[in-house]
C-alpha cells in the first residue's frame, strides 16, 4: 500500500504562490515543490527569504531532501530550484515537455545559440507515468498540459499536487493564453485529475481569495467535480473552451512574466554574466 505524505504549505502572498514541503516522517525524507525566489522588480533584486523558511523547517525536522520539483515553468514567480539545490542538495525535476517551452521562449527572447532546449538544465525530466521514491513515498508524474506544454501533476499517496491546472472551486482553472497553452488540452488534463478517487486531496499552485475569503490551498476531487465554476461535472469541452478563451482575452499579463520565464526555463539559474561581470534579463517590447 502506498504511503500517504505529510504536507506543509508555505504561502508567498506577493505572488499568491503555494510552495510545498512533502515528507514521509520527521527525520525522514522530503521533496519540495514550486519554491519561490523573492524578486523586487522595481530594483531588480532577488532575495531568499521564502526559500530560507522552508530550509529552516527541513533542518528543524531533520529531513533529508531528495528532490526539488517544479510543476511547470512559472510565469508569475521566479523558481528557487537552483538555490534550494545548492543549499540542500537533491535532484531538480520538471515535466519532460519543458523542452517545448524552452524552444518557444528561446525564440521569443532570441537567446544565444548555446542555450540548450533539451531540458539539460534540470537533473530529471519526467514523462507521463514516471515514478520516483522519496523515502517511503512514491511520487508519480501525470502529464497535465494546457496552461503550459510542460505542466505535470505530482501524485503521491492520497494527494495530488496540480500546479496551476486547477484552483479552488470558486476560482476555476488556469489561463491558456501563454505561448504553448491550449484550452481544449487543459480540458482533457482536468478530466484526468477529476477521474482520480473522489477523496483525493488536491493542492493548488496559487490562491487568489475571491470575495476576501481566507486563502485556501487544499481541496478535493469531489469538491472540484461538484463546485468548480469553470469545469464542474457536466461542463462540455466546447462550453469550457469558449469560456476559457473569452476570459483569457480579458486578463492582464502576470507582473513577473518577462523576468521569471527566462530564469525558470534555466531551472532557476540566472543567465550567464556578460564580460562586465553583470547578469542581464531581456524585456521584449510589444510581446503581448
Amino acid at each position: 500500500m502506498t504511503a500517504n505524505p505529510i504536507v506543509e504549505i508555505f504561502f508567498e502572498e506577493e505572488t499568491f504562490t503555494a510552495s510545498y514541503l512533502i515528507y514521509d516522517e520527521a527525520g525522514g525524507h522530503s521533496a519540495v515543490l514550486d519554491v519561490v525566489l523573492d524578486y523586487d522588480p522595481e530594483h531588480a533584486r532577488t532575495s531568499t527569504k521564502s526559500a530560507d523558511e522552508i530550509i529552516a523547517r527541513i533542518n528543524e525536522l531533520k529531513l533529508t531532501n531528495l528532490y526539488v520539483l517544479d510543476s511547470h515553468a512559472h510565469a508569475d514567480h521566479i523558481s528557487a530550484a537552483a538555490y534550494m539545490k545548492t543549499e540542500l542538495g537533491g535532484t531538480t525535476a520538471i515535466g519532460a515537455r519543458i523542452t517545448h517551452t524552452q524552444d518557444i521562449f528561446k525564440g521569443i527572447y532570441n537567446l544565444d545559440e548555446d542555450f540548450k532546449t533539451d531540458g539539460s538544465q534540470f537533473d530529471l525530466l519526467l514523462h507521463d507515468g514516471d515514478s520516483f521514491a522519496v523515502g517511503a513515498l512514491t511520487f508519480t508524474a501525470m502529464h497535465t498540459p494546457g496552461h503550459t506544454p510542460a505542466c505535470i501533476t505530482y501524485r503521491v499517496g492520497n494527494c495530488a499536487f496540480v500546479g496551476d491546472t486547477l484552483f479552488q472551486p470558486d476560482y476555476g482553472t488556469a489561463r491558456c493564453d501563454f505561448p504553448g497553452g491550449d484550452a481544449a488540452t487543459l480540458y482533457t488534463s482536468v478530466q484526468k485529475i477529476l477521474a482520480l478517487p473522489a477523496e483525493t486531496r488536491l493542492f493548488t499552485g496559487h490562491d487568489y481569495a475571491p470575495d476576501d475569503r481566507p486563502f485556501e490551498l487544499e481541496t478535493t476531487v469531489a469538491k472540484q467535480r461538484a463546485h468548480n465554476i469553470h469545469i464542474s461535472e457536466g461542463v462540455s469541452e466546447r462550453a469550457f473552451v469558449t469560456m476559457r478563451e473569452n476570459r483569457d482575452k480579458t486578463l492582464s499579463a502576470p507582473r513577473l512574466l518577462l523576468p521569471s520565464i527566462q530564469i525558470n526555463i534555466r531551472a532557476g539559474n540566472f543567465p550567464e554574466a556578460e564580460d562586465n561581470g553583470q547578469r542581464y534579463l531581456k524585456i521584449p517590447f510589444n510581446f503581448l
